[in-house]
């Protein structure tokens, strides 16, 4: 039910209980009326009798009927006269107020009290008296055709303005209405124009507010999916480009050691036996190969170097906790200084490549960032199984962080941080507990199958 309908209806019942009061009150005034007639009649009835007695007693029952057709119709009553054998000889002539008409036997009945007939016998006749106050009931009865007529009309003009008059005010609601079921299909930029009315103003506004916050909701949502769509595809391919530089350094170590290291090898056995040739006939020689076994060796060295920092073989042979063990004593004759610390816990027994030279990688510019920028004493190292996630610690009690290291150049970093978020993990740097540099690291175990796929 529509709520202009609701509207006119509740107009049409407040209109409807209010004519019943007045009909309920013109019908109680009636009964006042035709009680007050009867009482009157009554009083009328005694003073006819007064006078009816005398006029028998000096004329008779010609008399009484001579003096009834000089009085008339008396108002309130019927009296009628009857002969010893019953015969009419006398009845009061008919009402020329509202002749003809009557009031239905339902408003009689409920408006007028009971009467009884008063009867007074004669020598020769019989006179009787009843009260009627059928004048005063019609009376009645007119008032209310008119309270009823009036308000049945002023009913239906009432019911036709409001009607209008609700149609008119509630004509703002279908713009809301409309407002809201294109907001239901989809069009968010839906707004309403200044609504008539203050209260219709106010729900315009209102909706338009509620627009433009859902508006700015689903842009806001539209942008954020997109922006993890981009973020997965930039994940996607920073392990791309990570696995294809991991496979470009695993290429070029493999070349380092087969064909350069062989080479470096033959130049220094060349070295060393033309050395022994020439030892004590050509010092100058001697001097020169001795020279160029060294240099041979040294680039041997450097070779090498440059073979574990590209691909660290151990980590194809024994895995990580190994390799991170044979960095570790690396690290020990370069920085004997250093205290170093590795704690490996619960590592699963097959990682995967991708997690492991992730994890490789990451403490390998962690420890490498705090032996050259912060001068520490000690480092400690940690990974374990955290849940469903690798993680990885590496904390220093050295200088801490540099105040620039947010600025742009800090590769190591960018590194670190890219290698963890591109394979689902986090990378988070912070200040020690030593004071130095902590930076932890959590990459998903299942980070393989999500390389894989």
């Amino acid at each position: 039910m529509s709520l202009r309908l609701q509207l006119n209806l509740i107009l049409a019942t407040l209109i409807t209980a209010f004519t019943a009061l007045l009909v309920l009150q013109q019908v109680e005034d009636t009964r006042r009326s035709v009680r007050e007639e009867v009482e009157a009649a009554s009083i009328v009835a005694s003073q006819v009798l007064t006078r009816v007695g005398w006029i028998y007693e000096q004329a008779g029952v010609p008399g009484m009927v001579q003096f009834l057709r000089q009085l008339g119709h008396v108002r309130g009553n019927d009296i009628s006269l009857y002969d010893d054998n019953g015969q009419l000889i006398y009845s009061s002539p008919g009402f020329t107020y509202k002749a003809g008409r009557e009031a239905p036997g339902w408003f009689s009945r409920l408006v007028s009290p009971p009467t009884r007939p008063t009867e007074i016998e004669l020598n020769g006749g019989r006179l009787v008296l009843k009260a009627d106050a059928s004048r005063s009931v019609l009376d009645g009865w007119d008032d209310l055709v008119k309270v009823v007529g009036g308000g049945v009309v002023g009913l239906a003009g009432a019911i036709a303005l409001a009607y209008f008059l609700t149609g008119r005010a509630l004509r703002p609601l279908r713009q809301v209405v409309e407002g809201l079921r294109r907001i239901g299909a989809g069009d968010y930029s839906t707004r309403l124009p200044t609504l008539p009315g203050q209260e219709a103003r106010s729900i315009g506004e209102a909706f338009n507010r509620m627009a433009q916050v859902v508006q700015d909701s689903v842009e806001a949502r539209r942008a954020a999916a997109e922006a993890e769509a981009d973020l997965a595809q930039s994940r996607e391919l920073t392990q791309i480009i990570q696995t294809r530089i991991e496979q470009e350094r695993a290429a070029i170590a493999r070349e380092l050691h087969d064909e350069l290291g062989q080479q470096v090898t033959a130049i220094k056995s060349a070295g060393v036996s033309i050395a022994q040739r020439v030892r004590g006939q050509d010092p100058a020689l001697e001097q020169a190969s001795r020279l160029v076994v060294d240099t041979a060796s040294q680039i041997y060295g450097v070779v090498h170097q440059i073979i574990a920092r590209m691909r660290p073989l151990p980590l194809d042979h024994v895995g990580l906790a190994e390799a991170l063990n044979d960095l570790l004593g690396d690290w020990r004759l370069q920085h004997p200084q250093v205290e170093f610390s590795l704690d490996v816990q619960k590592l699963p027994p097959d990682p995967g490549e991708t997690l492991s030279t992730a994890a490789y990688r990451i403490v390998q510019e962690a420890v490498n960032n705090a032996l050259r920028h912060g001068a520490p004493t000690r480092v400690q190292i940690q990974v374990r199984v955290d849940g469903v996630d690798l993680s990885i610690r590496v904390a220093d009690n050295g200088r801490g962080l540099p105040v620039d290291w947010r600025r742009p150049g800090h590769y190591g970093v960018l590194g670190m941080r890219e290698r963890a978020v591109a394979l689902g993990g986090s990378f988070e740097l912070q200040r020690s507990e030593a004071g130095g540099v902590c930076v932890s690291a959590r990459i998903p175990l299942q980070a393989e199958a999500m390389a894989a796929a």
